[in-house]
């Protein structure tokens, strides 16, 4: 009888996933120096979701970095975390941590998909 042999996982790290360059870009950014993606496909609203949201940000902070584009008039875009800048705001905090990306139009509505 023959064994069977599983199929090893292997687990990439984060920097692998979002580029060690784009992780080294991480910065905390003013909250007013964002603004949202043009035409952005989701709503942000304030519901009793979104309360939630801010009271999780005010007890652990943001888990998940924001993913931005600079805009070229000293700004940033928001490709994804509009939801956690809204929060924040909620919250009372200034700033929100985000990674810069290089992306056209196209790539940054893939990116949000």
């Amino acid at each position: 009888m023959s064994e069977k042999k599983g199929t090893k996982i292997s687990l990439k790290p984060i920097d692998a996933l979002l580029g060690s360059e784009d992780r080294d870009k991480q910065i905390e950014i003013r909250l007013s120096k964002l603004h949202g993606f043009k035409n952005h496909p989701f709503k942000v609203v304030d519901d009793e979701d979104m309360y939630q949201l801010a009271e999780s940000i005010k007890e652990n902070g943001v888990l998940n970095p924001a993913v931005v584009r600079e805009d070229g008039n000293g700004g940033y875009e928001i490709i994804a975390g509009h939801r956690r800048k809204r929060a924040c705001e909620i919250a009372g905090l200034e700033t929100i941590p985000a990674v810069i990306k290089e992306m056209d139009d196209d790539e940054a509505i893939i990116f949000m998909e």
